[in-house]
């Protein structure tokens, strides 16, 4: 491992349903005013850090904040999405200008980076859940390991899906030593750094990740350590 090699870690901005306090998982919202101008102000702050490749989950509040963070990148590169394995989108989104391809990031979408799907509390109201559930009930819903809200997702069944895909095509690029930008989702995160930094489920259910704050690893001799 190159101690160079940085990975940065992307909440997406406030949503819409965010803004609305509804459950959300993998119901297709976009970013809220707010939201969007948390995506800048976390592209300031990361302007000089260099990004050679861009992960993002399929939702579209993860890619709006990646790509509007890197409207603020001093890097001078353009971010573009590859459609791997997509057919003719793939075949036709090619670029043939050298030059031009020199200097774009690549920008990898895939669902398995995707939020917690939260099953049949998707569209509901959190406060209108714990009035109804109970706020013990709802707790356990959204804080447990391995308890999932009724037809959704655990976290372990999140982390089951996130963390090998983040070892299968990100760590051998961090290996490489290229610097690497994932903007995704709570859980989807959360999960990645309890591999990261070896967390216990008790941990991991402890840790806290704000919205359009991008959180940077850096590994020193076989362990990562945040920056």
């Amino acid at each position: 491992m190159q101690k160079k090699s940085k990975l940065i870690l992307m909440r997406h901005g406030q949503s819409e349903w965010n803004k609305q306090n509804l459950f959300t998982g993998w119901v297709d919202i976009p970013l809220s005013k707010e939201g969007i101008e948390e995506a800048i102000r976390a592209g300031k702050s990361m302007a000089d850090m260099p990004i050679d490749i861009i992960f993002v989950s399929s939702l579209m509040r993860a890619q709006m904040s990646a790509m509007l963070a890197m409207t603020e990148h001093k890097g001078g590169k353009i971010p573009v999405i590859m459609h791997e394995g997509e057919g003719k989108l793939e075949e036709w989104s090619q670029i043939y200008n050298p030059h031009v391809k020199e200097n774009i990031i690549p920008v990898y979408a895939s669902s398995q980076l995707n939020e917690r799907m939260y099953g049949k509390l998707q569209g509901l109201n959190k406060q209108e859940t714990v009035d109804k559930y109970g706020a013990e009930q709802v707790k356990i819903w959204r804080r447990s390991y391995d308890v999932a809200p009724p037809e959704g997702e655990s976290l372990e069944m999140t982390a089951a899906r996130s963390i090998p895909y983040f070892t299968e095509k990100v760590l051998p690029l961090l290996n490489k030593g290229k610097n690497v930008l994932i903007s995704a989702h709570g859980n989807s995160l959360r999960s990645i750094v309890m591999s990261l930094l070896k967390l216990s489920k008790e941990q991991v259910l402890e840790l806290e990740i704000a919205t359009g704050e991008p959180m940077v690893f850096a590994n020193h001799d076989g362990q990562w350590v945040r920056e």
